[in-house]
């Protein structure tokens, strides 16, 4: 069993919710007994929650499944933030469990599930440069922010990740390139210290999260909208009116 030591990080989301969102981020290694960690060339969740692997069919993944069924696996995946900080994992999740090749008879269901969730080029060489793997879950840890947090393999694969996953990384990128002003008023919400450097972490269906760098550590809060987004869609309407509420306090303070 994975464990850590340390505070459990506050999050408004329930824990599966954020294991599924970090299980979306491409960033894995997959460990296997007696081997060094191998990167795949692509892992999806579908959206029955089954996690897939795809692997060089001439690697060491492939051949180790294929010596042996129902391989003991570990599947690390980092959630990155999407611009630069002095430390970018925000969490990291371990899905642990059973590694099979998928059955030739089910490797088109599976390649469709897998593409529904994430498109990748090297699904088109299944069968034959690249191999699809089945990763059957018994544990699914996350770590944030220095904590861990179990959650139930049922919990995981119930669970749907932030709808605004798919779209972060490019609202934070144009909001730290081209937003200043955007940023200026988030950071009125946060109590800054002397040689404190505030920077944009994350957003989500919650709100915006801000990384507070200072040296020899950090600090992560949230500025929260008025009620939860349920699609990106309503991301700009809901930045708008907060911007606005943050605007005008700022005016009745001065």
């Amino acid at each position: 069993m994975t464990t850590c030591s340390g505070p459990q990080a506050p999050s408004v989301a329930g824990a599966a919710e954020r294991a599924r969102t970090a299980a979306a981020r491409t960033a894995a290694a997959v460990c296997l007994p007696g081997h060094e960690p191998a990167r795949p060339l692509a892992h999806a969740t579908t959206a029955a929650g089954q996690v897939l692997v795809l692997v060089p069919a001439d690697g060491e993944v492939a051949r180790a499944v294929e010596e042996r069924a129902d391989l003991s696996a570990l599947l690390m995946v980092s959630d990155r933030a999407p611009v630069p900080l002095r430390d970018p994992v925000r969490a990291t999740l371990w899905l642990s469990g059973w590694l099979t090749a998928v059955p030739p008879a089910d490797r088109t269901a599976a390649a469709l599930a897998f593409a529904e969730v994430r498109p990748e080029g090297a699904l088109l060489d299944v069968g034959g440069a690249a191999a699809l793997l089945r990763l059957d879950l018994a544990e699914v840890v996350l770590r944030e922010g220095g904590g861990c947090t179990e959650v139930s393999p049922a919990g995981f694969a119930a669970a749907r990740p932030d709808p605004l996953a798919a779209v972060e990384a490019g609202v934070l990128q144009h909001l730290e390139r081209d937003h200043p002003d955007v940023l200026a008023a988030l950071r009125s919400r946060v109590a800054v210290g002397p040689g404190e450097v505030v920077r944009p972490l994350g957003v989500d269906r919650f709100g915006y999260r801000l990384r507070v760098e200072r040296p020899g550590g950090h600090r992560d809060v949230r500025v929260p909208f008025p009620r939860p987004l349920t699609c990106p869609g309503q991301l700009r309407a809901a930045t708008s009116r907060l911007l606005c509420a943050l605007r005008a306090g700022l005016a009745r303070r001065d």
